[in-house]
C-alpha cells in the first residue's frame, strides 16, 4: 500500500524548501514543526546523508474536524511533508496521504521496527504515570 504522494521538482533543496511551505500556506496549512533530519543523524549518530526535512503541517479547521470525529487522530497529525534533495538541483518533496487516517497500512516488513517503537514508547507512558 502507498501511503504518500511524491513529487520530483527541478529546484535545488535550499530553494524547494521554501517553495513547498508557500505551496501548503496557500492551501491553508501552516507549518508547526521542522526536524532537519540530516542534522540530527549527524549529530547524535555520526551518520552522513543528503538533506532532508521533516515538516509537520496543519490546516487547522480540517485538524479540528478530523479531531471532532476521534480524538485519537491527533496521533497522525500533523500531517508529515518530506522535502529532500536528489542531487544537487532536483528535490523530491513527499507527502502523508490523508487517507492514512481512515485506513492504517498494513505492512508485515514494518512489524519489528513498530514492535520496539510501541515497547519504547510504551516505557515512556509508564514512566510518566509511575510514582
Amino acid at each position: 500500500m502507498d501511503y504518500g504522494m511524491t513529487i520530483t521538482l527541478d529546484l535545488p533543496y535550499d530553494k524547494a524548501v521554501p517553495a513547498v511551505k508557500a505551496a501548503l500556506l496557500e492551501q491553508g496549512f501552516g507549518v508547526l514543526t521542522e526536524i532537519d533530519a540530516r542534522a540530527t543523524l549527524k549529530e547524535k549518530l555520526g551518520h552522513d546523508m543528503e538533506p532532508y526535512i521533516i515538516l509537520g503541517a496543519c490546516n487547522p479547521q480540517l485538524a479540528h474536524r478530523a479531531l471532532d470525529v476521534d480524538r485519537q487522530i491527533g496521533l497522525l497529525l500533523p500531517c508529515n511533508v518530506v522535502v529532500r534533495a536528489d542531487g544537487d538541483t532536483r528535490s523530491i518533496v513527499s507527502a502523508l496521504d490523508p487517507q492514512i487516517m481512515v485506513t492504517i497500512p498494513e505492512r508485515e516488513d514494518l512489524r519489528a521496527v513498530a514492535d520496539e517503537a510501541g515497547v519504547r514508547i510504551r516505557a515512556a507512558l509508564d514512566a510518566l504515570t509511575s510514582d
